[in-house]
């Protein structure tokens, strides 16, 4: 079956979805719901998948842009978390999302604040998550071991950092997605090419064992979708349609730095946030020239917002945290933007501390998967790496009877080989379909005007005909990145206006 989805198919979807009985219906779709929907559809389960608003709107748009191994969680004596984050991250690399997902190259710097002891120490623990990336079969041609560099190599790789005291820098290298939402969108339509009905704008009002309530956000009509299975996977929206689930919602703040604020950094850097015990924050380049710089870990009280902000607070600590590292203090003018997501963390009685005293930063990011007492799954915790065997559990124990998972070697939409000739950029972001965005632009040299980031209208064309886009918020926001910056945002709007007109 076709992987395309845009509105056409959209109305064909829902017409379907008012009059059929699915296997599976899943709510919600960020990395997990979508990764839940492409799980049970590859099995041969019927599947309607709906969203009350895109693809990639909540937390999974906001993460780090990291696929890890867990080097995090061997430190904090979550074992199985990390053993499970390297098998993940495994799988993204070589089978599944190769397109999206590859090494880079990160250092911590050997400041003063930095002690030999924390060195040998830190040194240690990557050692012993390359030891994971070994027992995951990860080859080491496409994750490199760490290594310790001298001051000087440092300083080529990372100009801008204080030479002042500085010993060198401890070099690793983990996973990253080249975007986040792009992982989502991916998910979604290969969900769809094996006849998930995948479908945005449709907001489940309330959750049973055999089906939901939902209304058509385009046209506000409400009507009911059956299923013999309901997997809730809102994230951390999961309690508001199903009460008995208890979340400690966490906060984490990124700054999006100007092109030129750190110079040329060539590398990732993690720089020690003072005070905290293997907690650092993350300065990550972009392929655009933008750097994001995180991450806060904040709980979150009171009504869960669709959309977080991020706080002056939390935009003044990071740039305090990585200043501490660098040669001139980081500035409020070096920021063009900040965006922050919202973790769904399971508020567990077994937590350090307890539930009520422990820091949403001492929370366990295992996931869990419930069963409220009307029969609906939810799934909840976990990260982005993870998203696939959250995924396969939800619908491991939705569908106790189906056939077993697929989606650990299953190639995402994309994922194919390349062929030579487009720009590597398209090819990063669009994989072997790189040559079908190109081919839009000599179809048409309109297409080939750029909007912003080095992004054509052809894209914003090929996001609207294929990739399930059905407003300018879902062009500048999700399908591209340009909204991060409002400035960037405003100008890219009458292109992105014009590309749905145009489709």
């Amino acid at each position: 079956m076709n992987s395309s989805l845009n509105a056409a198919r959209r109305r064909w979807d829902l017409d379907e979805a008012r009059t059929d009985v699915v296997d599976v219906l899943v709510v919600g779709l960020g990395a997990t719901g979508a990764g839940a929907a492409l799980d049970a559809a590859s099995r041969g389960l019927s599947v309607a998948a709906v969203d009350a608003h895109d693809l990639a709107f909540g937390t999974s748009r906001w993460s780090s842009k990291l696929i890890h191994g867990g080097l995090r969680y061997l430190a904090s004596g979550q074992v199985g978390v990390a053993w499970e984050s390297a098998v993940e991250r495994d799988a993204l690399l070589r089978f599944t999302a190769p397109h999206l997902v590859s090494a880079h190259p990160y250092l911590l710097p050997l400041t003063p604040a930095v002690s030999r002891g924390q060195a040998a120490t830190l040194m240690a623990g990557y050692r012993m998550g390359d030891a994971l990336r070994a027992a995951a079969r990860t080859p080491r041609h496409l994750l490199p071991g760490p290594t310790r560099l001298a001051a000087r190599r440092t300083l080529t790789l990372a100009p801008h950092l204080r030479a002042e005291g500085l010993r060198g820098a401890l070099l690793s290298w983990d996973g990253r997605v080249v975007d986040d939402a792009r992982l989502v969108v991916a998910l979604a339509r290969t969900a769809a090419a094996h006849g998930a009905r995948i479908l945005t704008r449709c907001r489940a009002l309330a959750l049973s064992g055999d089906g939901a309530r939902v209304r058509d956000e385009l046209t506000g009509e409400e009507f009911d979708i059956r299923a013999r299975a309901v997997i809730n996977a809102t994230g951390v929206w999961a309690g508001e349609l199903t009460p008995s689930v208890a979340l400690r919602p966490s906060r984490g703040t990124h700054l999006v730095l100007r092109p030129g604020a750190l110079g040329e950094l060539r590398v990732g850097l993690h720089v020690p946030i003072p005070g905290e015990r293997a907690r650092f924050a993350l300065v990550l380049p972009q392929a655009d020239g933008r750097i994001y710089a995180g991450l806060t870990d904040e709980p979150l009280d009171g009504p869960i917002p669709d959309v977080p902000e991020a706080p002056e607070s939390d935009i003044k600590f990071l740039l305090d945290v990585v200043g501490t590292a660098l040669d001139r203090p980081l500035r409020r003018s070096d920021v063009a933007g900040a965006f922050a997501g919202l973790r769904p963390l399971v508020d567990t009685a077994d937590t350090p501390g307890g539930p009520a005293g422990a820091s949403t930063a001492d929370l366990s990011r295992r996931h869990a998967v419930l069963r409220s007492p009307d029969g609906v799954v939810t799934v909840v915790g976990g990260k982005l790496t993870t998203y696939r065997r959250m995924a396969e559990d939800a619908v491991d124990a939705a569908c106790p009877h189906a056939r077993a998972s697929r989606t650990a070697r299953l190639p995402l939409v994309g994922a194919g080989p390349v062929r030579p000739g487009p720009p590597d950029r398209l090819a990063r972001r669009y994989g072997s379909e790189a040559w079908a965005v190109r081919d839009l632009r000599r179809e048409d040299p309109a297409l080939a005007e750029p909007v912003a980031l080095g992004i054509t209208r052809a894209e914003l064309v090929w996001a609207v005909r294929h990739e399930g886009a059905l407003d300018a918020a879902d062009l500048l926001d999700r399908r591209t990145r340009i909204g991060l910056v409002a400035e960037d945002r405003a100008a890219a709007l009458p292109a992105a206006e014009a590309a749905l007109a145009y489709s």
